[in-house]
């Protein structure tokens, strides 16, 4: 299965509360933090909500 590399590249200061939820649950704290998840739906999911605040990358 595929999974996605996901790296902060912008801060949580000023987004909305449910924003800087869902970039706790992805294990994402800091600027730079970066994070490898199975690709699910649900990931998908928490990735479009904030895909202003990271990069996202497909890897093997």
């Amino acid at each position: 299965m595929a999974r996605l590399k996901v790296t902060q590249t912008r801060s949580e200061i000023g987004g909305k509360q449910n924003q800087r939820d869902t970039l706790r649950s992805l294990g994402l704290k800091r600027i730079g933090d970066v994070v490898v998840k199975e690709d699910r739906p649900e990931i998908r999911g928490m990735v479009q909500t904030v895909r202003h605040l990271v990069t996202v990358e497909e890897v093997d």
